[in-house]
């Protein structure tokens, strides 16, 4: 006697009623980058489908997101004009602050989470005030503006604030921030287990950010390191984030999983640019079939514990799954 898998096989109705894993449109978080200008969609080589947009632009994109079912986008904000400390980022005057303002007014019911971090409004691309000694980035310094910068966000309409800069004690500065100028309700979604990943290649196209010099590997984390990755969350969770996040994510599946058993915080897993590219060119290549591929690895991303995922595929996903 041997068990029949085949038997809850069989035909399509069985399958879908004893499918474990599934993915759906409110699931998604939607990546926006916002440029200055007006009838600005600037479509980035590297990554088909995705555009820098000025903010009329972005209005008509928000209507198309909110329409097909996803619940929330990721906003960026790429101004014309940048300095060493990202005085854009800390202005309620500047491309952020302007562009949560009018998303509100127009899309009320849609969660509008904005990115944190100064590597798009620096003029050397890296994610805060620089220690020049040390060519790095100043932790304690960076923690001081964007403390400010969180409460631009959230006086201008943020409904969640992510920090993707990696500085040590970021989630307890901007928690404290937060609660001591009234906005204690306001969760923040922590960038917790980010890596200084190769697969980031084509946002830094998009987003303008490369570093003009050096890396990020001294506040990113090292992609070898498992319990680190596991443990930069946990302290995160305790300093009072309300989301974790892991990022990449396919490379990163185990992380994924080793984090889900150890917290009962909402995973969010962050499909990246080059992961993104990779399967574009495959499908340009004509070597696989991408929207399976597409859905197999969205899939794979809940399968292994996330409980919301940001992805340049959204939209894509969102059309199928209505099919």
């Amino acid at each position: 006697m041997f068990k029949r898998f085949r038997r809850l096989r069989i035909n399509p109705a069985i399958r879908e009623m004893v499918r474990e894993t599934s993915v759906c449109a409110s699931d998604f978080i939607y990546p926006l980058f916002v440029v200055e200008g007006k009838g600005v969609k600037k479509e980035i080589s590297s990554m088909p489908g995705v555009f820098q947009m000025s903010l009329d632009e972005i209005l008509k994109e928000c209507e198309i997101v909110r329409n097909l079912g996803i619940k929330a986008v990721i906003l960026f904000g790429i101004p014309s004009l940048k300095d060493s400390v990202g005085s854009d980022a800390l202005s309620d005057e500047g491309i952020i602050a302007t562009a949560l303002r009018a998303i509100k007014d127009k899309f009320p019911d849609l969660v509008v989470i904005t990115d944190l971090c100064f590597c798009e409004y620096t003029d050397h691309g890296h994610c805060g005030i620089l220690d020049h000694v040390h060519q790095t980035v100043d932790n304690d310094a960076t923690l001081e503006i964007s403390a400010k910068q969180a409460l631009i966000h959230a006086r201008n309409g943020a409904d969640m604030i992510a920090p993707s800069g990696m500085m040590d004690g970021i989630i307890a500065t901007l928690r404290g921030a937060l609660d001591l100028s009234g906005y204690e309700n306001l969760p923040i979604m922590a960038y917790s287990t980010k890596f200084a990943s190769a697969y980031y290649g084509p946002f830094r196209d998009v987003a303008e950010s490369a570093p003009s010099f050096g890396d990020r590997k001294s506040y990113q984390m090292d992609p070898a390191n498992r319990l680190e990755a596991v443990s930069e969350s946990l302290e995160d969770e305790a300093q009072g984030a309300d989301i974790l996040m892991v990022k990449p994510a396919l490379a990163y599946l185990d992380i994924i999983r080793d984090l889900r058993e150890a917290t009962r915080l909402p995973i969010c897993a962050y499909n990246v640019s080059g992961e993104y590219a990779l399967l574009k060119a495959a499908a340009k290549a004509g070597v696989i079939d991408y929207e399976r591929v597409m859905m197999e690895t969205l899939v794979g991303f809940k399968r292994a514990g996330a409980d919301l995922i940001i992805s340049y595929h959204a939209k894509e996903a969102a059309a199928l799954l209505r099919k």
